[in-house]
């Protein structure tokens, strides 16, 4: 069989594996965990630019057979190595979700986007950087607070932000 079958063979393989594992790969979550410096990401990235890169070599260059392996070889690993080192190792360290508890918002300052009067609710809109929440709200002093008021969150009760009308020091600097 010639070498450039082989490469070709492991180019559509590895080509398969990748896309099934993109689409089933959560599933096998569980068993990459057990051996953590094995990542199935880079293996298939490494056999797939392996397989390309000797089978193109094979058909566009007369060189050895065992050079083009060698060749092939070291390029996968500087690409896979920077792929691992500029994409998925930032990846994995970013922040996996922009979920956030209830707890975390007392003490935040918001907006009032409709106005809360003194026995019902409004609504209040509380920015962060990673972006905007949209909460109903009742006065804790049963005070009216009228739209576009900054509030500062004193405590929540069943999804409902509990706050009062902040007032900003004054300093006469």
């Amino acid at each position: 069989m010639p070498i450039e079958t082989i490469y070709l063979y492991g180019l559509v393989i590895s080509g398969v594996i990748t896309i099934l594992y993109l689409f089933f790969g959560d599933a096998l979550e569980g068993l990459t965990e057990a051996i953590p410096f094995v990542n199935p990401t880079l293996i298939f990235s490494f056999v797939t630019i392996f397989s390309a890169g000797g089978y193109l070599s094979e058909i566009f260059t007369r060189l050895n057979s065992l050079l083009i392996a060698g060749a092939a070889a070291i390029i996968a690993l500087i690409l896979v190595t920077l792929m691992n080192v500029f994409v998925l190792l930032p990846l994995s360290k970013a922040e996996e979700s922009l979920v956030y508890k209830e707890s975390d918002l007392r003490g935040r300052i918001g907006t009032v986007i409709t106005g809360i009067p003194s026995d019902g609710y409004g609504e209040v809109l509380l920015e962060n950087i990673s972006g905007r929440i949209s909460k109903p709200a009742v006065s804790f002093t049963n005070t009216n607070i009228p739209y576009g008021k900054k509030v500062l969150v004193i405590d929540i009760e069943n999804g409902v932000l509990q706050v009062k009308l902040y007032e900003e020091l004054e300093t006469d600097f």
